[in-house]
């Protein structure tokens, strides 16, 4: 028995020494996240003491301490305020609407590319679709006046060509939706598209083969295949994006809006931004902010949680 002891401890020892050693391997890369950490922790967290200044009314010569504390003074006003809740449909509205759009426009793209068989045009086609996602919206938004204006080259055209009158794209509401909506598409499809064709490639061939087989023609294996691959990915990016409901792109809206259109234009990031940097008014528009981070913090827990339970997507 004695002799059966001493192997049972050394083997206890081995694994022990093992699992110190595991611990230990991971604090490499921790150290190497560390500067990320700290300027996560400098330029995010901190700043976050500026929450106070909701429950304040704020005064930049008297500082937190010296500032007056109102409650819930700026909420009631927010609610109170129906421009605000004009500019959280708006958002809702561009949100959603890029959301839902960046979803089926890639899905169907990214189906139709795969039927491509010559890859230098599929690769080239892919290359040039994606090229738009890494412009900013600053450059973009100079060609998009260029273009869209009511002397600009689309105008041109609809004039000389149709004989119509030029459109107001960028000066009238429902014009400024729209452009709004199939710029941000243009820009952004061509990302997610790439996501799908990932998803496509990671579909096992003797699928099709034996469909083929069966006498499946390419519309049938597409049909049965290749769109049921798809949709574990499709619910995962849909999932995901509930958490950017509130974020209807602040770049983008922000270099094409103009006060011709708040009504129909301005969202939570723009009003913010006029609010808090244009009028001084710092306590109110970090109210409104406050709000927007609340419910978007709410949506991504419920994102991944939907993620998780109907993809088996997590992160943690």
């Amino acid at each position: 028995m004695e002799g059966q002891r001493v192997p049972q401890a050394n083997v206890g020892n081995k694994l022990e020494q093992k699992r110190k050693k595991r611990y230990k391997q991971p604090w490499v890369l921790h150290f190497m996240v560390l500067p990320a950490a700290i300027m996560v922790f400098i330029f995010s967290y901190i700043p976050m003491s500026g929450i106070l200044m909701a429950f304040q009314d704020y005064k930049p010569a008297l500082g937190f301490a010296g500032s007056e504390w109102v409650g819930l003074k700026h909420f009631r006003y927010m609610w109170e305020n129906d421009y605000f809740l004009q500019i959280t449909w708006n958002t809702l509205f561009f949100a959603c609407s890029k959301i839902i759009m960046n979803l089926i426009i890639p899905f169907v793209f990214a189906l139709l590319l795969n039927e491509v068989r010559k890859m230098a045009l599929k690769r080239t086609i892919q290359t040039l679709v994606y090229l738009p996602h890494f412009l900013s919206w600053v450059t973009l938004s100079g060609i998009l006046i260029d273009i869209l204006a009511q002397t600009g080259i689309l105008n041109q055209f609809l004039v000389s060509v149709f004989g119509i009158k030029p459109i107001f794209f960028l000066g009238d509401g429902n014009w400024f939706r729209f452009t709004i909506i199939a710029s941000d598409v243009w820009k952004e499809f061509g990302f997610n598209t790439i996501i799908f064709l990932a998803a496509l490639s990671g579909i096992n061939p003797s699928l099709y083969e034996a469909a083929e087989v069966d006498g499946a023609g390419r519309w049938k294996q597409t049909i049965y295949i290749t769109i049921p691959a798809l949709i574990p990915i499709g619910i995962v990016i849909a999932t995901l994006a509930l958490g950017n409901v509130l974020n209807a792109n602040f770049d983008q809206i922000f270099n094409l809006y103009s006060p011709l259109i708040y009504q129909q234009a301005d969202i939570i990031d723009t009003f913010v931004y006029r609010e808090g940097l244009l009028s001084g008014q710092f306590s109110f528009a970090t109210a409104v902010n406050l709000f927007k981070s609340v419910i978007s913090l709410i949506l991504i827990v419920i994102s991944y949680r939907l993620a998780y339970r109907f993809a088996g997507y997590r992160i943690f």
